[in-house]
C-alpha cells in the first residue's frame, strides 16, 4: 500500500448484482475498459465476490464487486448467494443487471427490495439491448416501473456486447455517487499549522515489513495536509524524543498495544490519544465504543464475547485479536469468558449468543460496512467497542484518552 493510493476503505464500492449470464462481468469489463472479470456462457463463473480497486472515470477511485449469480444452485449455490447478499453490506452503489431478453426475475425482485430497504442507491441495467426491438424495449421499462416503483432515470438499456450506452451507465453512477464530506478528518482538525505531532508505531513480529499499517499512513497523510509535523518513534524512543524535542508536541498518538507504557512516559499536559480512537471518531462510531467499553464490568463467567477483524492477515504466536486481548479481558474481569473469532468480510447475521463485541477499528472497512456492523449490534442490543477503546478502559487511560473531544464529557 502506497502513500500515493487510497485505501479501498476511502473509495465507492460499486457492486454489480444478477442472475448467472445476465452479463453482470461483461458490464464490469465494458465500464472498466479492462478484462477484470471472467466472462464465460457457462452459468456460474463468478463463485465468489470478487473486488477490484481502480480508477473509474469520471467517478475516480472505487472498488468494483462482482458477485455471484442470485440464481445459483444447490447447497454450495445458497451459499454464494448469500455472499452476494453480504457484499450489499458494503456497497455505495449498486447495479442490478437484468437480462433484458427474459426481463425482472423473482431474483431480481428480490434483491431490488432488499437494496431499497437498506435505501442504497442504485440503477438496474437491462443488458442485451442489441438483442431486442425498441418497443420491447420501452415496453420493459414500463412495465419495471410500475411493477417495482422505480423510477424511469433508475433504469438504463445497454449492451457490453456493443458497448451501446455504456458511456451513458458510467455518467449515472458517478451521479449516485455520496458527497464528500469535507469536514471529516482523521487529526487535522485537532492540530495546527507548525504543530509537532508525535506517533508511537511499535515495530514487532506482528509488524508488516517494509511498511506501516494503514491507520499510520493515513494519519501521516492527515497531519502533512495540516501543515503539521509528524514523528514517528518506537514505544521505547518515545520519552528520550519528548526530552529532546524544541517544543512541546500537540498531540501523541499511540498503537494501542503499548498504550500504558506511552501514558506512563507521557507528561500529563501532552493530550494523548491512539490510532483506533481517532479513526472511530473519523468513523462517526466514537461515542458508540466508548459506551461499549463500559461493559466490560459487566461480564459474568460464562459469558461468549465476540472479537471481529475487518481484514485478514497472517496471525502471529501473539496476535492481538486472537491473543492479547482475550488474556487482558480475562485478567482485567477475572471471569471465565468464551471468545469467538471473526475476520474479513465474515460478521454474524445473528449476534444474540454474544454478550458484547469487541471490533478492530475498521480501517479496512468501507464507512457502509462499518455502520451495518454497529447497527446489527444496536439492534441486537449488545455493547460494541473497538481494540484501542477497551485497552484503554481496561488500563484506566480511556479518560484521559478523549480529553481531547469535549462532547463526549
Amino acid at each position: 500500500m502506497s502513500l500515493n493510493n487510497t485505501p479501498s476503505s476511502e473509495r465507492i464500492h460499486i457492486g454489480i448484482f444478477g442472475k448467472r449470464n445476465a452479463g453482470k462481468s461483461s458490464i464490469i469489463n465494458s465500464l472498466t475498459g479492462q478484462s477484470l472479470a471472467i466472462v464465460s456462457d457457462v452459468k456460474g463463473t463468478t463463485t465468489d465476490p470478487v473486488l477490484k480497486a481502480m480508477e473509474l472515470l469520471p467517478l475516480g477511485p472505487v472498488v468494483m464487486i462482482d458477485t455471484p449469480g442470485l440464481d445459483d444452485e444447490g447447497e454450495l449455490g445458497k451459499l454464494r448467494i448469500q455472499k452476494a447478499y453480504q457484499i450489499l453490506n458494503k456497497t455505495d452503489i449498486a447495479v442490478l443487471v437484468v437480462d433484458g431478453t427474459t426481463g425482472m426475475t423473482k431474483e431480481d425482485a428480490a434483491i431490488l427490495e432488499r437494496i431499497q430497504q437498506k435505501e442504497i442507491p442504485y440503477l438496474i441495467v437491462l443488458n442485451k439491448a442489441d438483442l431486442v426491438s425498441e418497443d420491447d424495449k420501452c415496453t420493459a421499462i414500463e412495465s419495471a416501473q410500475a411493477a417495482y416503483k422505480i423510477e424511469k432515470q433508475r433504469i438504463l438499456w445497454v449492451s457490453a456486447a456493443d458497448q451501446t450506452n455504456i458511456y451513458e451507465l458510467k455518467e449515472q453512477i458517478a451521479a449516485l455517487a455520496p458527497q464528500e464530506d469535507s469536514k471529516l478528518r482523521i487529526v487535522g482538525d485537532l492540530i495546527h499549522p507548525s504543530d509537532f505531532v508525535v506517533l508511537v508505531v511499535p515495530i514487532d513480529k506482528a509488524a508488516p515489513k517494509g511498511r506501516l499499517i494503514l491507520p499510520q499512513q493515513q494519519t501521516i497523510r492527515d497531519i502533512l495536509e495540516a501543515d503539521a509535523t509528524a514523528i514517528v518513534v518506537k514505544e521505547h524512543e518515545l520519552r528520550e524524543t519528548l526530552q529532546n524535542l524544541s517544543k512541546k508536541p500537540s498531540l501523541v498518538i499511540t498503537d494501542s498495544q503499548v498504550f500504558a507504557k506511552v501514558s506512563a512516559d507521557t507528561p500529563g499536559e501532552i493530550p494523548l490519544t491512539s490510532f483506533s480512537i481517532l479513526f472511530a471518531r473519523y468513523k462517526g462510531n466514537l461515542h458508540t465504543v466508548v459506551h461499549g467499553a463500559r461493559a466490560l464490568d459487566t461480564l459474568e463467567d460464562g459469558d461468549t464475547i465476540l472479537i471481529s477483524e475487518g481484514c485478514t492477515h497472517h496471525r502471529q504466536c501473539d496476535d492481538i485479536g486472537t491473543v492479547k486481548l482475550p488474556r487482558w479481558i480475562r485478567n482485567y474481569t477475572g471471569k471465565q469468558l468464551n471468545f469467538e473469532f471473526t475476520s474479513g468480510t465474515e460478521f454474524p447475521l445473528e449476534l444474540d449468543r454474544y454478550k458484547m463485541v469487541v471490533h478492530c477499528g475498521g480501517c479496512t472497512l468501507n464507512e457502509r460496512e462499518m455502520k451495518y456492523r454497529l447497527k446489527c449490534a444496536e439492534d441486537a442490543n449488545i455493547p460494541i467497542t473497538n481494540y484501542g477503546t477497551a485497552i484503554a478502559y481496561m488500563q484506566g487511560i480511556l479518560e484521559r484518552s478523549i480529553e481531547i473531544f469535549p462532547s463526549l464529557g
